[in-house]
């Protein structure tokens, strides 16, 4: 299910605001206007926050570059880009199916960091420049910082975030970028995605492991290097630590899904000839009829035959109030055909299952031209997975 702001199309790639990184933006520039507080007593609140939504919209938009460059490279390289995620954790580009060889994984990786170094030092170097000459020991940061006006200060601070951005996405940590450039180094040595991608799994579990038992010793008063120690910071290093656990061990199984499902036809898995429904019926003989009694959720309705019109649902019962159930019929309720996403009988299983993962729906008719001959649901290939692989999809 899509949520959040649409920001439109950029290098015809959508890109999209999730609701989440509302609270990072805030979190971010509530630090950022005590940070300057704390660095230039003088200013006050006003300019200290104004100054910490400009900064924080900048890094944002540094972050969107990041993540286009990843995109813009996947496109170069052949591989399609759903869309571009800012979200609670940064951003993610949405890339519809791993590279076809460890070149091209390394490239769409690496440029994503180079990226971020490039955009730090140029805002470094602005920060110089609008600094000018400054009275103040080079020996002394902290001092050089102090003796800048708002646009340095600000410049300062986005290179040093771009470049820290760069250097923790190296961290060899998978799903990271670090952590993919390992698994293209694995995968170029071994010729093997799926083993490659497990022992980057693992060494992205263990460093996610040890981020999330820092991030605790921090909540008790441990000094960790780089990181310090505290409430906050240790609680949002813990948390970053388990996104990317849970984000390692998932990646993993979606190249394990790949490869169970690769090259398996959906004839393999569909329900041939599925239970239909004629559209002129009332909702009480659907759900008495059809639905009581029985594990499905979904029927086709089929029109003449097996001319497929729609699709009606448990859930678009369930919208319309129990009294009103005698007087409505299937076709006031269901998703007209011309609405729904299909499959051919000789189509891939995995085309299948990104199909109903993209769209999130739990199933798709089996057309064979605008014949209705199977349908094919999610728990279908779940079961298959179950049958034929060790790694659970749930």
């Amino acid at each position: 299910m899509r949520s959040g702001i649409s920001l439109g199309r950029m290098f015809g790639i959508n890109v999209r605001l999730d609701w989440s990184w509302l609270l990072i933006f805030f979190l971010v520039t509530w630090n950022l206007a005590n940070v300057f507080g704390n660095l230039q007593p003088d200013w006050n609140n006003t300019l200290n926050w104004l100054l910490a939504v400009v900064a924080a919209l900048l890094f944002f938009g540094s972050v969107l570059a990041h993540e286009l460059a990843h995109s813009v490279v996947a496109r170069a390289r052949g591989i399609p880009v759903r869309n571009i995620v800012l979200f609670l954790f940064g951003g993610v580009s949405n890339i519809e199916r791993d590279p076809d060889s460890p070149k091209s994984e390394f490239l769409i990786t690496i440029v994503g960091p180079l990226t971020s170094f490039a955009l730090g030092i140029i805002f470094l170097v602005l920060a110089r420049v609008v600094a000018g000459a400054i009275d103040a020991s080079v020996d002394d940061p902290e001092a050089v910082i102090r003796a800048m006006g708002p646009t340095g200060v600000m410049l300062y601070w986005l290179g040093s975030v771009n470049i820290l951005l760069g250097a923790f996405n190296l961290i060899p940590g998978f799903p990271l970028d670090g952590g993919r450039i390992l698994r293209s180094i694995l995968w170029a040595a071994t010729n093997n995605l799926r083993k490659a991608t497990e022992w980057a799994s693992y060494v992205g579990q263990i460093i996610a492991w040890l981020l999330i038992i820092g991030g605790i010793s921090m909540v008790f008063g441990a000094e960790i290097p780089f990181f310090g120690s505290g409430l906050i910071g240790g609680l949002w290093l813990a948390f970053i630590g388990w996104f990317l656990n849970s984000a390692s061990v998932q990646s993993y199984r979606h190249v394990v899904i790949q490869d169970v499902l690769e090259d398996v036809p959906v004839t393999r898995m569909m329900r041939a000839n599925p239970p239909t429904v004629p559209p002129n019926i009332s909702l009480s003989t659907l759900v008495y009829d059809h639905m009581m009694g029985t594990s499905d959720h979904a029927f086709p309705v089929v029109d003449g035959g097996t001319r497929l019109v729609g699709m009606v649902t448990l859930e678009d019962v369930r919208k319309v109030p129990r009294t009103a159930w005698d007087t409505t019929l299937v076709r006031d309720i269901m998703t007209p055909a011309t609405e729904l996403i299909s499959t051919t009988p000789d189509a891939g299983a995995i085309e299948v299952w990104d199909k109903l993962l993209r769209r999130d729906v739990a199933q798709i008719p089996v057309m064979q031209g605008d014949r209705l001959v199977g349908l094919v649901r999610r728990t279908d290939i779940v079961r298959w997975l179950q049958l034929t692989s060790e790694v659970s999809t749930s």
